[in-house]
């Protein structure tokens, strides 16, 4: 008996060894081959080829089966036009009919991602700016009436809410780790055909000085964005959202492989201070500036390329009253360095108002530090 288990070890032994060879060496050997079968009635069959269920390499399928749930349709109302007073004359209804013009319009503006269990949904502020009324669609059919819980013009995103039981949420990822040439998908509901998946890669990261917002520091995406994709999600290889779809550089309209997204670690903050505060807290120090240029670094003798020339100070600000002046050159705010205006914009919003900070300028070719009590940021208009 024992000769014989002995003998049926050794037999599996030797079988197993064999298929992780074949399997490594030849995996084609253990794929399944076509069969034929009939598809047709009796005696008129036509015989085909029918590959077998297997999974396909290279699908992104887990990711999107992952993120899709979570991406929703948004529905605006705005006024569009009143009805005319002659309409109301029982003279003119006699052609016209008792249906007078609809005074509002619904149309598919765009799309959203839930991020929270509560009904939270992160979109583009220009998808809800001058909305009356705002109806989300889910992907599974429901409809909900959404409220705007806060706005961020200065980022391009806003905050919405919904009241509805079980809803799917996507996952924040981390676009910190992100590198250019990583897989990524974008969602959202372009031209309102749909819930559609696109497929790329990051092209670039930290995009700005694009003009399309006050805070930029977008990843680019030849993934398809196009016109109703804007707040949709852009998702990693494991479904985790990396940002919202916010734009695309085109001449036509439609995508030519050049579209920006908000990265999730912009849009948490925006969500976070929202909820916390109904609206966006930024620091503030009331400073005109511009970017060191090359040709202005060679006119002034500058030993420094980076950091941004103050062009001008807001009397009564609080970079005036810390004697910060025109001319002088800032190059670092509480530590870090500026590289340029826009990294300098940054580094400021992320200052708690109230907060004395130290900054670090340049003056007549000389360093000094000063104290600045930062201010809260005004809001600005869209």
């Amino acid at each position: 008996m024992r000769r014989f288990w002995l003998l049926f070890a050794q037999t599996v032994t030797v079988a197993l060894a064999l298929w992780f060879v074949v399997a490594a060496l030849k995996p084609e050997w253990l794929e399944g081959k076509p069969k034929q079968v009939q598809v047709g009635g009796p005696g008129n069959g036509v015989p085909v080829l029918q590959a077998p269920s297997q999974p396909v390499a290279g699908s992104f399928r887990d990711a999107a089966a992952k993120a899709m749930p979570a991406v929703v349709n948004i529905y605006t109302s705005k006024a569009s036009r009143q009805s005319h007073p002659l309409l109301k004359d029982p003279f003119f209804r006699r052609f016209f009919g008792d249906r007078a013009p609809p005074d509002e319009q619904l149309a598919s503006l765009g799309s959203g991602v839930i991020v929270s269990s509560d009904g939270y949904i992160l979109t583009n502020f220009h998808v809800i700016d001058g909305a009356d009324a705002i109806e989300v669609g889910l992907a599974d059919g429901r409809k909900a009436q959404a409220r705007i819980v806060g706005t961020d013009p200065e980022t391009d995103l806003a905050v919405i809410r919904i009241k509805e039981d079980k809803l799917p949420v996507m996952a924040l990822g981390d676009p910190e780790r992100a590198r250019v040439g990583d897989v990524v998908l974008a969602i959202g509901n372009p031209f309102g055909v749909g819930q559609t998946v696109t497929f790329g890669i990051i092209s670039a990261l930290g995009r700005n000085n694009l003009h399309i917002n006050h805070f930029e520091n977008f990843i680019q995406t030849d993934a398809a964005i196009n016109f109703g994709n804007s707040g949709g999600a852009l998702v990693d290889t494991n479904g985790n959202l990396l940002g919202i779809n916010a734009a695309i550089y085109s001449q036509t309209g439609g995508s030519v492989g050049i579209g920006f997204a908000i990265p999730v670690s912009t849009a948490k903050m925006v969500l976070e201070s929202i909820v916390e505060h109904g609206a966006v807290v930024r620091g503030w120090i009331g400073i005109e500036s511009q970017d060191i240029t090359p040709e202005l670094a060679d006119s002034f003798g500058l030993p420094k390329r980076s950091g941004a020339i103050i062009a001008g100070v807001v009397r009564g600000s609080p970079a005036e009253r810390a004697g910060i002046l025109p001319g002088d050159i800032l190059v670092a705010v509480a530590g870090e360095p500026v590289a340029d205006t826009s990294e300098m914009l940054n580094l400021i919003a992320r200052l708690e108002p109230g907060a004395k900070t130290p900054m670090t300028i340049l003056r007549k070719r000389r360093e000094a530090t000063l104290d600045v009590t930062v201010g809260r940021r005004p809001r600005q208009t869209p």
